[in-house]
């Protein structure tokens, strides 16, 4: 058996997009079907997902907000009845046409989003300001057809959360878009230890059906962003299409304001380009479904048993999730292992330290190996390392990406940037979409966000046409 289970690793450097499929594979994080456009989320990354899912799930019940379901399949008519989504979809969306051995009478949809069936139990369900808010959410696949596809980053199926929320006012309702980018923003960076930047998305890149959209943006090892969730203010556009009213404090029929909230699996992908390196996965610790890995060295040996053993119970007790390796394979084996899967500490416990009182303590993050004791301080010692390395994860992220953060004043100045090291690029905009789709051609560069406050320097000419400028823009070429 090979020792070295990242050899089959291409380092990052030479082909990203290579690497990436290669990590994603290595550390079982998922798959390819025989469904196309489809993958298989293996154990690892089944776990991953669902401690993703816990935390973000408990930070919406926080503030307020239940889980619901609603049904995979949406008639046509349905859809049909807001103009801009169905228009805005239309490209991706999948058909069922029979049902058994018979025609539909009406065609339905596979749901690429589920506004529609949220409108419609709505309009059902809200008669008075009495019943609102309500602020629901639900875990569910949804399905777009998609031309070309990549692991947790785009695929046909995949997994996410989506909130809908229905108020009896428009300040309320864009107080909760504002408060869900914001519960987003939050879990990236206290979580996931990846720096984000948050603003709002130009008319042409807003959700379908929106007044407006609210994005967060990240940016991978090489200077490509990745959208990492949206939250989109939709004012009485989908309750009129809908017909959701409510007797307001006045006695008066009025419109309901709604919003829509969302992140998928593509935070795996995100975690696999920020953090990952050439030997594998790297998981912050808040994280990682599994904190710590035991490795005892020597067969057989009671003094070694007994410590893994203790150490085990000691960890396990003060909540951190820990696992012995007990397979039977060499510990070199065990060591790539545990690398590649991105596991944050691994303790290797062998005849030789404990004769000492001492432990090897090996950090994921920058493979530094240190002994600690084998005494009473063993565990508040890994406490304090999983926070070092969750820290230190992030701080080397942002700093990773304020490198490749830049500002540009001209058209030039955009496609040298793109061109040698793409980034996120600022660069004021004067507003018109033709200056928008010009950046296009600079490898397909795409407005990322609108930046509402920004401290850097001002350019008050819009970078495409030279004429004055009505936003400062962030830029990037995308996932």
């Amino acid at each position: 058996m090979n020792d070295k289970k990242n050899e089959s690793i291409t380092s990052r450097d030479v082909d990203f997009a290579k690497w990436y499929t290669d990590v994603v594979r290595a550390a079982r994080l998922a798959d390819y079907s025989n469904v196309k456009g489809c993958t298989v989320f293996e154990p690892n990354g089944t776990a991953l997902w669902e401690k993703i899912q816990k935390i973000l799930d408990d930070m919406f019940k926080e503030t307020g907000h239940q889980n619901v379901m609603m049904p995979l399949l949406i008639p046509e008519g349905l859809m049909k009845k807001e103009g801009e989504l169905i228009e805005g979809f239309a490209p991706e969306v999948a058909w069922v046409t029979m049902g058994g051995s018979k025609q539909l009478e009406e065609r339905l949809c596979i749901r690429p989003t589920s506004e529609t069936l949220f409108s419609d139990y709505y309009s059902t369900v809200v008669n008075s300001y009495r019943d609102l808010p309500l602020k629901y959410n639900q875990w569910c696949n949804v399905m777009r057809w998609e031309k070309e596809t990549r692991p947790f980053l785009r695929t046909r199926e995949f997994f996410w959360q989506e909130g809908h929320t229905v108020h009896s006012t428009s300040e309320e309702a864009e107080k909760e878009t504002h408060d869900m980018l914001e519960t987003y923003r939050t879990f990236f960076e206290k979580y996931l230890a990846i720096p984000v930047i948050a603003g709002k998305k130009t008319e042409k890149e807003k959700f379908a059906g929106a007044e407006y959209t609210l994005t967060i943006e990240a940016l991978m090892y090489n200077g490509i962003s990745l959208q990492s969730a949206t939250s989109h203010y939709f004012g009485q556009k989908f309750s009129k299409a809908y017909d959701i009213k409510f007797l307001n404090k006045e006695g008066k029929l009025e419109y309901a304001y709604q919003t829509s909230w969302g992140s998928t699996t593509r935070m795996i992908g995100a975690l696999i380009m920020v953090h990952g390196d050439d030997n594998g996965l790297i998981l912050p610790p808040r994280i990682a479904p599994k904190q710590v890995v035991i490795v005892g060295i020597g067969k057989n040996e009671e003094i070694v048993n007994e410590a893994v053993a203790t150490c085990y119970n000691k960890l396990k007790e003060a909540g951190i999730s820990v696992y012995i390796d007990s397979s039977d394979k060499t510990p070199g084996f065990k060591f790539a292992e545990a690398e590649v899967n991105g596991i944050p500490v691994r303790l290797e416990i062998g005849k030789r330290d404990l004769t000492n009182n001492k432990i090897t303590v090996a950090r994921r993050d920058t493979r530094e190996k240190v002994l600690f004791d084998y005494d009473d301080t063993l565990v508040e010692n890994i406490k304090n390392l999983l926070e070092d390395i969750q820290n230190n994860m992030f701080n080397k992220a942002k700093e990773r990406m304020e490198s490749l953060t830049f500002e540009a004043k001209t058209f030039k100045d955009v496609e040298k940037i793109m061109n040698e090291h793409p980034g996120f690029v600022h660069a004021s905009w004067c507003g018109d979409q033709d200056c928008e789709l010009k950046m296009k051609e600079i490898r397909g560069t795409k407005s990322r966000c609108i930046m509402e406050t920004y401290e850097g320097n001002h350019n008050h000419k819009c970078v495409v046409c030279g004429k004055k400028a009505k936003h400062n823009v962030v830029w990037g070429i995308q996932y």
